[in-house]
């Protein structure tokens, strides 16, 4: 199971909308296939690990992260295929909570006789799919909040220079970071302050996910902005296309259960104080990656995020899942205390 996992982390840069899965196909002890899903709209892992062996599996135990599907979607079902090819066992490390799946396709193979267990490594089978398993549950996207700041909190001057707080090693990890989510998001202010790209650049990554901007004021019409460059497909929320709040606020929740509606299971968000600030206070961040550089900016910086808390009772508090050092600097990653 552990190589399926490993194997599944193989298609990040592919499934898109789907989730990663890997599958492994044992007989007497040893390996006979393997496999993984690798682009959206292809073969599911299972088929690619079943055509190894001409479908062909008498006897045979499979491996597999996710419970095989049991519809046919843009592929024909995996269950049917593993029932076909003559699985005897199949182990899974988590059911599928996809509502055309969930248990229909443990049912299936069990009807036909296939012994089914399951739950071996599930943490690790849920956290690798976990923006996937949000959206099926929820509808609404896992989101990632990146910050690059100094080591008083601080993420731009005044004058808002903040180039580069974090060394060179720390900005490629955030390259990386990039090329992990479908969406990279953040507001009309710093898309008007920066001008910025919002591109995944990496020798191995052919291209970068969509760019999305939440724009309450309707101010994102420049053609010739860098968003707008072709190397990247870019989306503006608005008072158009989103639900809006008091005082012309766009509802966030409402912007990012449009992108739940769009298969995005995982957002990058990448932002000013201001939008982070209200992402907290709508309880809609999943987890921060916060990378921290051994400098002090000083009083008159500007905070990493606009928070107005008045007492000790208000504060946010947060539970770290890692801690490491990347080049001279500190990556943290942490979530919301529920």
């Amino acid at each position: 199971m552990s190589l399926a996992l490993r194997l599944a982390n193989q298609g990040q840069y592919g499934v898109k909308a789907n989730p990663m899965v890997g599958c492994v196909i044992t007989k007497d002890d040893k390996i006979i296939a393997q496999g993984y899903h690798q682009a959206f709209g292809e073969a599911h892992a299972e088929i690619n690990a079943l055509k190894q062996i001409n479908h062909q599996a008498d006897g045979a135990t499979l491996y597999v992260n996710l419970e095989p599907c049991a519809h046919h979607g843009k592929t024909p079902p995996c269950s049917q295929a593993i029932i076909d090819a003559g699985v005897k066992h199949v182990i899974i490390a988590t059911l599928d909570p996809n509502p055309l799946v969930s248990g229909q396709g443990v049912a299936m193979l069990k009807a036909s006789g296939v012994k089914v267990s399951s739950g071996l490594l599930e943490v690790q089978a849920l956290n690798l799919n976990q923006g996937f398993i949000k959206r099926m549950k929820t509808g609404l996207p896992y989101v990632t909040c990146k910050i690059a700041m100094s080591l008083d909190g601080k993420t731009s001057m005044r004058s808002g220079e903040s180039k580069w707080i974090t060394g060179e090693a720390a900005r490629t990890d955030v390259q990386h970071l990039r090329a992990n989510h479908q969406a990279i998001m953040t507001g009309s202010s710093t898309i008007l302050a920066d001008n910025p790209s919002m591109t995944v650049r990496l020798n191995n990554v052919n291209s970068s996910p969509l760019r999305v901007v939440i724009d309450s004021k309707n101010l994102i019409n420049n053609q010739t902005l860098n968003i707008f460059s072709n190397n990247a497909p870019t989306l503006i929320l608005n008072t158009n296309n989103i639900k809006t709040l008091g005082s012309n606020k766009l509802d966030l929740k409402d912007a990012l259960r449009y992108l739940g509606n769009q298969g995005i299971n995982n957002v990058l968000l990448e932002a000013g104080p201001n939008l982070i600030g209200a992402m907290i206070s709508a309880q809609l961040i999943d987890e921060f990656v916060i990378y921290t550089a051994p400098m002090l900016m000083g009083s008159e910086a500007n905070s990493m995020v606009t928070l107005p808390l008045k007492t000790m009772s208000d504060i946010v508090k947060l539970n770290i899942t890692d801690i490491r050092m990347v080049g001279k600097d500190i990556r943290m990653t942490a979530k919301l205390q529920s």
